[in-house]
């Protein structure tokens, strides 16, 4: 770790720079396609429960429960990857996550009554593998310390926003062009396969940490306890609206058009402005902390949202839809990079997935909240839930943005530029 360290000290951070880290190619490209699937879940979950019940509420809602069991199973998943290991706890997941979603999918091709979708929906959504959290979290080990490590959450929000490109895009053709399930059969494939050849790269993942350390009677202190996370959940809560109010309204909307297959092109222009603004992001040598660029960034994205359900035509709706992906991934690359200085190493995945599944939480409320608008009120309602989402994570992030300040900046702040600790001298 040292040497990575020193050999960015000095020069500016970049991606070619980031790219060259040792080792870290290793989990890169088992990485990138392990976590295409997450992507494509819960619009594989929403294109196939609508086919078969013809309804986007129930969709909305069976998708939304498969989001819920996942934001409330990550973090544990991240808490027993920090203290077993990553590959103790992706193999066995993606293995029950499989399985898992072919028993969702045979239920709901078998017209299934809707107690029994919710039922499979949940061992479906929490046996979601936490890829992501866990390629951040070894960046986090391998660059601890040094001024790439903003790059390397630039390049996993590019990354991941990729992943929206290609996943929706991929699983609407399967669903519309092959069979309604077929992209959910292509997601649990893509994830069993992807997932166990990630988990075979053991030399990159962090060592693990048994010891029950962390608190003052010595028991293990959970990653939510550090009051920053819990804020940037919130944030990351907002932004999950946005990702779910925006496939089932787009989902919505295209169908209400009679274009229903070029949904997967206008969620894509929406990850498409997400993966623009974090190339640029990673590419700037940031002057102002990352506190400070998250209120700058937030409002931004509460803005933004403002005139999507005023949309009336496909252009309109795809530019305004790439506008508010511009404004997610500053966001989101910002809340991800004061993970590492506010969170202690041994508890990293467990924040990097209490913020990721606070993300799918919100997705899956905003499908929910949007369906049930879209059923009663029509498609453009729907796009009323980013900008309430936002707006309410808005006053929650500046009411208690101290906590945003880490706790080294916190004590320098306090005593004063040029004060010195008193010392004993023999």
């Amino acid at each position: 770790m040292a040497s990575t360290v020193n050999d960015s000290a000095g020069t500016r951070p970049g991606y070619g720079q980031l790219l060259r880290t040792r080792g870290a190619w290793t989990f890169l490209l088992p990485g990138f396609l392990a976590r295409q699937p997450f992507a494509m879940l819960t619009i594989g979950i929403l294109l196939l429960v609508n086919d078969t019940t013809g309804s986007y509420g129930t969709a909305g809602t069976v998708s939304a429960t498969a989001g819920v069991a996942m934001a409330l199973f990550a973090p544990q998943s991240g808490k027993l990857a920090d203290r077993f290991g990553q590959a103790a706890v992706l193999i066995p997941g993606v293995v029950v996550h499989a399985a898992a979603i072919s028993l969702l999918t045979v239920l709901a091709l078998s017209h299934a009554p809707l107690w029994a979708l919710l039922a499979a929906a949940v061992p479906a959504g929490a046996s979601t593998p936490q890829i992501g959290p866990m390629v951040r979290a070894r960046w986090a080990n391998k660059l601890e310390g040094s001024p790439l490590m903003s790059t390397a959450a630039a390049f996993e929000s590019v990354t991941d926003e990729f992943t929206f490109v290609i996943g929706p895009v991929l699983a609407t053709a399967l669903c519309t062009g092959v069979h309604p399930a077929a992209g959910l059969v292509a997601e649990a494939v893509l994830t069993l396969a992807g997932g166990l050849l990630f988990a075979t790269q053991r030399r990159t993942q962090p060592q693990p940490s048994r010891s029950a350390a962390g608190t003052a009677d010595g028991k293990r202190a959970s990653a939510l306890s550090v009051p920053g996370v819990r804020v940037l959940a919130v944030v990351m809560l907002g932004i999950g609206t946005v990702f779910g109010g925006m496939q089932v309204s787009m989902t919505a909307f295209t169908k209400e058009l009679g274009e229903p297959g070029l949904n997967g092109l206008m969620y894509g222009a929406f990850a498409a402005g997400n993966m623009i603004a974090g190339i640029v992001c990673g590419l700037v040598a940031w002057k102002s902390s990352p506190q400070r660029r998250l209120l700058t960034a937030f409002p931004l994205l509460v803005l933004a949202t403002s005139p999507l359900w005023a949309a009336d035509s496909m252009v309109l709706l795809g530019a305004v839809g790439m506008l508010v992906g511009l404004c997610i991934a500053p966001s989101l690359i910002t809340g991800y990079t004061l993970v590492e200085k506010l969170v202690p190493a041994s508890a990293r995945t467990e924040a990097f997935t209490w913020l990721t599944g606070a993300v799918g939480l919100g997705q899956a409320a905003g499908a929910t909240v949007g369906g049930r608008l879209i059923d009663a009120h029509g498609a453009s309602t729907g796009f009323l839930v980013p900008l309430v989402g936002t707006a309410i994570a808005l006053v929650v992030l500046f009411t208690l943005r101290k906590a945003l300040t880490p706790r080294s900046e916190s004590v320098v702040a306090a005593r004063g530029v040029g004060h010195r600790q008193p010392v004993s001298v023999d």
